[in-house]
């Protein structure tokens, strides 16, 4: 798939880390390094800017190795990018750790995730089928 990218940072394109990842590292864009101090959020970032296919949508998800190792997360992950934004994509961090965290310029900060998606058209009904769940959720089973 091809996407059209502005680049107003200094930093490389998003890229993918391996072969086989379904994720594109993104990379803050700052003029200074920006301080997390624990449970605070911000804003942060990228310098970049696409343009999404229509049916698509960009995901923005955490990095395992900044959640488990710092405690940094994005705060409404998955965030969407819709195909028709044209704004600079910027992150949600939260610090979840006890420590102060800080983000330098060209860190890698979440991962992006393309996805196809459907628009949904609604068929009214007055009743759905029944299945063997039913109305059963939230540990309704029993298992795990």
């Amino acid at each position: 798939m091809l996407v059209k990218i502005v680049n107003r940072s200094n930093n490389p394109l998003p890229a993918y880390s391996t072969k086989m990842s379904a994720g594109l590292d993104l990379r803050a864009s700052l003029n200074e390094p920006v301080i997390l101090k624990p449970l605070e959020r911000k804003l942060i970032p990228t310098g970049l800017y696409i343009e999404l296919p229509r049916g698509f949508e960009a995901q923005i998800r955490p990095r395992s190795g900044l959640a488990i190792k710092k405690g940094i997360t994005v705060l409404n992950t998955p965030g969407t990018i819709d195909a028709d934004y044209r704004g600079e994509i910027r992150v949600i961090l939260v610090n979840l750790s006890q420590e102060d965290f800080t983000i330098e310029n060209g860190e890698r900060i979440c991962q992006m995730v393309i996805a196809a998606h459907e628009t949904v058209e609604w068929n009214l009904v007055s009743e759905l089928n029944e299945t063997e769940r039913g109305a059963g959720g939230f540990g309704h089973t029993g298992k795990g």
